[in-house]
């Protein structure tokens, strides 16, 4: 078959971006219209607009965009970068969509050209129409290189996608670390630690750079070389300080070197020179408040709440972690000021609503008035059984955090029966989430009552283990349609991750053993979803969603994605 020679390709790849849907942001409208006038000089003539980050995510939702190029200074004082980070993060667009940073700021490289998720390109004003070309059609020719990895992953077919990996690496050498990159961190996302390592290390033989280096630094990390790991990512904050990641990384070591007060500082740090990330703002509060440091937890969960607006990553969590450092810290007031904010923001939708009772409840009992906090967690326990039934019906998240705050609420107005019944909940289905585990204990402790915190854990966690024993020995004695209802009864009677995840393999491997059945097989792609909206960068549910692809596709079945 002829190859095309560089002219030709170039030619090919101009005509293409003729075919292309554009999105430009920016918040000025004479801009947008100027950058329109631009495309269409070069044959571009689906494009939209966006004037603010809102409107960014209905336009997202509504159409697949083929390129987004987006000013860096936005709306909210938000930035192109964290606009590009919060879209990759709610899987909002896909791999292939290519993302243009327009800037007028020539440190923009300083900025966060070294971000772990740093754009496909930029362009610095002002420039011409034939550089705007030349960009995308750079950018455009990459990701047609790359486009079968971007399948094979959006699938989940993820050892198809290390095949495509090893493809590019042989036949496009100008790629090689873009691939090797993508099989770096797919093998680690299999569990495939050793291996990933070894990818790791080949490039660093050849390229210094740092996401190989923080690629080798997890690597260290998940095998347990905690000294080395850190050794690395220390390395990388000082060669490349610009590399944010390398700070949440070294924040995950030493918390679990036990070193809290270096983990918050390393957040900090970050989070310093990232001001507008709410994600990172996030896990700042969080790890504050596992180190008993109220006052910067405080501060960093109301920045999430204040930088957060019109984001699709804001959450009623948001409040509800705010509101619980707030009453931690003795200001009922600022956390009245927060309900009612709350019950503005919230309105019509329950979860709200029920973070507004429980604050409001808590409030109440802090002042001394018991009676009217008790009238508050009825109603809270009455709308929380509403959420629940919802959430199961239509598959959405239910705060975990909030039904512990609401356990503590019964607790703080003598409901011990409710309370103990929450935690007994929460405790099954998370218990492998040690900073819920945490919560957990710490409200036990505030209600006088450690030692029945203790008990209560220590039995969901010996109830699991046989639960959980049942299935395993009946699939190892040759008993698999008996191992798939026992786990199928696991799951929902306890659906945490391990038992979604445990029971969709148990249900894939029985298929390609006895051959596809839809009903079945549906029912294992539930347990899928379920366990991946639990945490969608776990390896367990990695390797069980590359479980169902294989024995779908070896049935003839599409996958579902």
């Amino acid at each position: 078959m002829a190859t095309l020679d560089n002219d030709e390709m170039l030619l090919v790849l101009q005509q293409s971006l003729t075919k292309k849907r554009v999105l430009i942001v920016d918040r000025h409208s004479p801009a947008r219209d100027s950058m329109r006038l631009m495309l269409s000089a070069l044959g571009v003539t689906a494009v939209h607009g966006a004037g603010n980050s809102a409107e960014v995510i209905r336009q997202v939702k509504a159409n697949r965009f083929d390129i987004i190029l987006s000013d860096f200074v936005l709306d909210d004082g938000r930035d192109g970068q964290q606009l590009l980070e919060e879209l990759r993060h709610a899987h909002l667009i896909p791999l292939s969509t290519v993302y243009l940073i327009i800037t007028s700021e020539r440190g923009y490289t300083n900025v966060v050209a070294l971000a772990e998720l740093a754009p496909d390109d930029y362009l610095i004003k002002p420039f011409t129409a034939e550089q705007l070309q030349a960009r995308l059609v750079k950018a455009i020719y990459k990701k047609h290189i790359l486009r079968k990895i971007y399948e094979q992953i959006e699938r989940g077919a993820l050892q198809e996608a290390i095949a495509a990996c090893d493809r590019v690496i042989q036949q496009q050498p100008a790629f090689m670390y873009d691939a090797l990159r993508f099989k770096g961190e797919l093998l680690h996302s299999l569990g495939k630690t050793r291996e990933a390592e070894e990818v790791f290390r080949h490039v660093l033989e050849g390229r210094v750079v740092p996401w190989a280096k923080m690629g080798l630094a997890t690597a260290l990390r998940d095998r347990g070389a905690l000294d080395e790991a850190e050794q690395l990512a220390e390395q990388v904050t000082q060669e490349t300080p610009e590399y944010l990641s390398a700070y949440d990384f070294l924040a995950s070591v030493h918390e679990a070197q036990g070193r809290l007060d270096s983990a918050q500082q390393a957040l900090q740090r970050a989070a310093d020179a990232s001001p507008h990330n709410t994600v990172r703002q996030r896990l700042v509060g969080d790890v504050a408040v596992r180190n008993k440091d109220f006052l910067s937890a405080e501060k960093a969960y109301g920045k999430v709440i204040q930088r957060s607006k019109g984001s699709t990553l804001r959450t009623v969590d948001d409040f509800a972690n705010l509101s619980r450092v707030l009453v931690e810290r003795g200001e009922i007031d600022g956390s009245r000021k927060l309900a009612a904010e709350m019950k503005r923001e919230w309105r019509g939708d329950k979860q709200g609503e029920l973070a507004v009772l429980v604050t409001e409840s808590l409030c109440l009992e802090a002042e001394g008035s018991a009676e009217k906090a008790k009238e508050l967690v009825d109603k809270a326990l009455a709308l929380q059984q509403q959420v629940s039934a919802e959430a199961a019906e239509k598959g959405r998240h239910v705060s975990q955090r909030l039904a512990v705050d609401l356990a503590h609420a019964c607790f703080a107005t003598g409901k011990q029966e409710a309370a103990q019944k929450l935690m007994r909940q929460v405790a099954a289905e998370n218990h492998e989430d040690p900073h819920l585990t945490e919560q957990i204990t710490s409200v036990f402790e505030k209600t006088g009552q450690p030692d029945a915190g203790k008990a209560l854990l220590d039995q969901v966690g010996k109830e699991i283990i046989e639960l959980n024993n049942k299935g395993v020995l009946a699939a190892r004695s040759g008993d698999l349609d008996g191992a798939v209802q026992l786990l199928i009864q696991a799951a929902e009677q306890v659906p945490n991750l391990q038992f979604l995840v445990n029971a969709a393999k148990a249900i894939f491997t029985l298929l390609d053993q006895k051959g596809w059945d839809t009903d079945l097989a549906a029912k294992g792609v539930v347990y899928l979803q379920r366990a991946q909206r639990k945490d969608r960068k776990s390896q367990k549910v990695a390797s069980a969603r590359e479980l169902y692809v294989s024995v779908a596709r070896k049935n003839g079945v599409v996958p579902e994605a």
